[in-house]
């Protein structure tokens, strides 16, 4: 299937989203959270909600922007992720999504395809906003521009100030996915297998997720509603079971480049985050 060119720039929606306390207790305990991170469970302390839930609050809108590109679905890789937050979410209020397609490259062996989201509540004030890098294999070669290069957040080379360490569970991904994301690829083991795995392998999503916990923690002093934005690239799969390893370096002002890794294999790279 090709891609429909003529949708990029156009918008869908507005798609509502409500939750409540025990939807954002579920996305903190999928990406990682426990008994020392109260104030993201119990619903008599908010709850507050890590910033990242925005990925589950846009994701129609994101799905149906994505089928209306087009392209083979089959081929596509999460290749990476931005999520900036304005003001804190608020259990219990129905936010509004629209989505577009801003942008599709062609990078010769594959498309690259930039979504983003723009997310608001019931008096139209803007809550959050998304952007998502999705790379179809072998979808390039149709005569598109290639692209900017991607901004160099590259660690210093130094120790890191922060070094924050998160086992997870062999059921984390089964857990996970209860937040909406029910690719099989993340649950069940032929499905994987099919797809080069020797096992259902995390979300992209939890990983991301479990970084951003390592980064409120680490530089927000455990309180969520400082974080303001957060951002990396996908640079290989994590297996449940696996520690979720994440080396964030202070740049002042706020800023903090991170990497994130399982043992020396990296899977996160060129991230970023700014916290209030």
């Amino acid at each position: 299937m090709g891609f429909d060119r003529d949708i990029i720039g156009q918008d869908f929606g507005p798609f509502e989203h409500t939750f409540d306390a025990k939807q954002a207790a579920l996305y903190a305990l999928g990406i990682g959270a426990t008994e020392r991170d109260l104030s993201l469970l119990l619903e008599t302390r908010g709850p507050k909600v890590v910033p990242t839930y925005s990925v589950v609050v846009v994701h129609e809108a994101l799905m149906t922007a994505l089928q209306k590109l087009g392209g083979n679905l089959l081929t596509l890789v999460h290749g990476g992720q931005k999520c900036v937050q304005h003001r804190p979410f608020e259990p219990g209020e129905t936010l509004s999504t629209t989505a577009r397609v801003s942008a599709l490259y062609d990078k010769t062996k594959g498309a690259l395809a930039f979504y983003e989201t723009k997310t608001v509540d019931a008096s139209s004030t803007l809550v959050c906003e998304t952007e998502w890098q999705i790379f179809y294999r072998g979808e390039g070669g149709f005569g598109g521009e290639r692209g900017p290069e991607a901004p160099d957040y590259t660690p210093p080379d130094r120790e890191p100030d922060h070094v924050v360490a998160m086992p997870t569970a062999s059921t984390q991904a089964l857990l996970y996915r209860l937040n909406g994301d029910l690719n099989p690829i993340h649950s069940d083991p032929a499905i994987a297998e099919k797809a080069g795995f020797s096992a259902p392998i995390l979300h992209g999503l939890c990983t991301f997720g479990h970084s951003a916990l390592a980064a409120t923690n680490s530089l927000a002093g455990g309180d969520p509603d400082r974080l303001k934005s957060i951002e990396g690239r996908f640079s290989k799969p994590v297996f449940p079971g696996e520690t979720i390893v994440t080396e964030l370096f202070e740049m002042g002002d706020g800023e903090a480049f991170y990497r994130t890794r399982v043992e020396d294999r990296v899977v996160i790279t060129l991230g970023r985050v700014v916290v209030r």
